[in-house]
């Protein structure tokens, strides 16, 4: 595995496969690389020839509050990891080589209707800055396909809506969520988590299951269902941000009248200062 630092030589690395007749696939990642992520790389491999993965822990992303400077950093054993799934390329930039002319004036890429709601409203300029370094990715990477997983289903659809869009060529393959054994969604932020609500964390996932059936045995509203889901994790000492059911394809909320029959439910809840996402999705018959 090569690991590149700047643009010019990752543009030289890629070109020189392109004219191999390689297929490029691109992992973007933030480091603090767990089995979800090495899962993605596994498929990168499986849709293309050429694995390149990207490590950038993206300033823009990030909002005054919140967990830029303390966000877990294991270059070493992520190096270590890419290693032993063969991966090609790493593109590991620094900040300055990524904004090079500071991020105050930088030109910004937003998909504004699916980016103010759910997570976006709790984190605003959050997907601005997604959608902005995963732009500069693909430009630089020019890959045939990108790999994402659907724990952050938003972000995924986002991203699906930015590529078709500007007209980028490239397939977005989205993968199922990672989980630990007892169903909690893997993230990097789960290491924040105490001993005890890391034991209580996976009753959301839990908690999304049980409104999945709910709403397939049909008996009740969606918002119904979703408001008695936000009650109980609140009696577990969960701060929900939000538990809504939207439609798969365009996240737009659904109420029982809805003719969609691809059901996605979101949910984001705080244990502690530790912000968990998750989701469960269903089709109608």
């Amino acid at each position: 595995m090569q690991t590149l630092t700047q643009m010019k030589y990752l543009r030289a690395a890629i070109k020189a496969e392109k004219a191999r007749g390689k297929r490029i696939t691109l992992v973007p990642t933030m480091g603090n690389l767990h089995e979800g992520h090495l899962q993605l790389v596994r498929r990168a491999h499986q849709v293309g020839d050429i694995v390149v993965v990207s490590i950038f822990v993206n300033p823009l992303q990030f909002g005054a509050a919140e967990d830029l400077d303390n966000y877990p950093k294991t270059l070493a054993e992520d190096q270590e990891k890419l290693e032993k799934e063969e991966a090609h390329y790493l593109f590991l930039p620094s900040v300055e080589e990524m904004y090079p002319n500071g991020m105050d004036s930088h030109t910004t890429v937003n998909i504004e209707k699916l980016s103010n709601m759910l997570c976006g409203i709790s984190r605003p300029g959050h997907f601005l800055g997604v959608c902005t370094i995963v732009s500069k990715l693909f430009n630089l990477v020019q890959p045939d396909s990108a790999i994402f997983g659907e724990k952050d289903f938003q972000q995924l659809t986002i991203i699906k809506r930015m590529t078709s869009d500007l007209c980028m060529p490239i397939d977005i393959v989205g993968m199922a969520s990672a989980r630990a054994h007892d169903g909690l969604a893997l993230s990097s932020r789960n290491s924040y988590l105490s001993s005890t609500d890391r034991a209580r964390a996976p009753s959301l996932y839990e908690t999304l299951q049980q409104a999945r059936d709910d709403i397939l045995a049909g008996n009740l509203p969606y918002k119904t269902v979703c408001d008695a889901a936000i009650e109980k994790l609140r009696t577990m000492g969960f701060n929900v941000d939000y538990f809504e059911a939207r439609d798969q394809q365009n996240l737009a909320l659904l109420d029982s009248k809805s003719d969609s029959t691809k059901i996605v439910i979101l949910a984001a809840a705080k244990l502690g200062s530790t912000r968990l996402l998750d989701n469960i999705s269903l089709t109608l018959n």
